[in-house]
């Protein structure tokens, strides 16, 4: 597919009617009784998740999304009384994720100010309760570039990490279409059961409805499992305000890969699922790392970036084996056991998958682009689909039911 028919998408084709009573505001009791939506061999049918390793071929690999949601909303209060919000989208100065959480004197992110009007150059200050010890964390801008603040904190007590901060300082960004305020309970329901890494701020919503005991089936089966980063950003909600999709900017969003999952994934002979559309994303990326490497092998980690139409652009193309080859050699001469990188992939209807042959996915938006890539997966039957699940009263959104999709879309 080339770019110029790619950005003629038009999202008005994409949508459908969801009446606010099928978004579910929270999650079922038990994460692995939601239903599944199975679409195989182009018939939809419905099962319960705790059966989806019955559906999964044996000797399968499985990708999973490991990121972890930060509580990436911090709420300070001015002398008047105003409220400012501060929702640190990504990290600024270390830019590193890991390395920016384990500071202990101050560091700065790129944020998403609340009631910015009311925030002129006034330093904001929080005293915030940590083990029976106050501390004093501090906000100051640094720099703005349209709705994007680079915010630098600072606290006086150097033995607090700002991941230790954050966690008892900020709330959890659950998503806006559920109306409500996060509770309690969302700091355990709103985490997938193997989230590891921090960084992310909305969850990998697929994953969700994974329990221990539906890991074991799938190792019990002989199905392979093998992880991937995507720290999903603020962006996964901006709504598509364009007539078409070339006229939207597709958020920029951190991702790591160990070299042992590269190397699983060139190994792999069999069926590949990915478990939501960030763990897609992420694998997809590494098909354009790879040509990229393969062509620049000397080439600098922090040009490592996956353009928003660079899948549409016209180049020789390279087998998808290759790339990942490519990307082992890349590693391997730089003493590197993880590939760091980011990606803008924008995925629509047309887009030509490298690897994937499934994917676990909920249910998503109108008229957004996680719909444009369920599309591009499986066609013009993405709206038999959800008319199904309409009629036969499937939760949808973050909290809802969850689907396994066989891609019909040709490799």
């Amino acid at each position: 597919m080339k770019k110029c028919d790619a950005e003629k998408v038009r999202i008005a084709d994409y949508n459908y009617t969801l009446p606010q009573e099928k978004i579910a505001k929270y999650p079922l009791p038990k994460r692995d009784a939601s239903k599944l939506l199975l679409f195989c061999n182009n018939q939809i049918s419905t099962l319960a998740f705790s059966s989806i390793a019955e559906e999964i071929p044996e000797g399968s690999l499985m990708i999973f999304n490991d990121t972890r949601v930060i509580h990436a909303r911090l709420i300070f209060e001015k002398g008047s009384g105003a409220l400012i919000e501060v929702f640190c989208l990504s990290p600024h100065s270390p830019r590193d994720y890991s390395e920016n959480f384990q500071q202990r004197r101050g560091c700065s992110w790129h944020c998403m100010i609340g009631n910015a009007k009311r925030w002129k150059d006034e330093v904001l200050q929080m005293r915030i309760v940590m083990e029976g010890s106050e501390l004093l964390l501090s906000a100051r801008k640094i720099a703005k570039n349209g709705n994007d603040t680079v915010v630098e904190f600072s606290w006086d007590r150097p033995e607090v990490t700002f991941s230790e901060l954050l966690e008892v300082a900020g709330k959890l960004p659950i998503p806006p279409y559920l109306n409500r305020n996060s509770e309690a309970s969302d700091d355990e329901t709103y985490q997938t059961v193997y989230s590891e890494v921090e960084g992310s701020v909305a969850a990998p919503t697929a994953g969700l409805h994974f329990t221990p005991e539906v890991m074991a089936s799938l190792e019990k089966r002989g199905i392979r499992i093998a992880r991937v980063t995507l720290h999903v950003g603020a962006g996964t909600f901006k709504p598509v305000k364009s007539e078409t999709i070339g006229d939207h900017d597709m958020h920029t969003e951190f991702i790591s890969v160990s070299r042992e999952t590269v190397q699983a994934l060139y190994e792999n002979r069999n069926k590949l699922i990915v478990v939501g559309t960030t763990s897609m994303r992420t694998v997809e990326s590494l098909y354009y790392l790879g040509k990229r490497v393969l062509l620049h092998p000397d080439i600098k980690p922090d040009e490592l970036l996956v353009s928003q139409w660079e899948p549409y652009e016209e180049e020789t193309p390279v087998s998808p084996q290759l790339a990942l080859k490519a990307i082992i050699d890349y590693l391997d001469r730089n003493s590197a056991d993880q590939l760091i990188a980011h990606t803008q992939v924008m995925i629509v209807p047309g887009y030509r998958f490298h690897y994937p042959q499934a994917i676990v996915t909920n249910f998503h938006q109108p008229q957004s682009t996680l719909l444009l890539l369920i599309a591009a997966c499986i066609g013009e039957r993405w709206r038999d689909l959800y008319q199904y699940a309409l009629q036969n009263n499937y939760r949808f959104l973050s909290y809802g039911d969850s689907s396994l999709l066989w891609l019909t879309a040709s490799h």
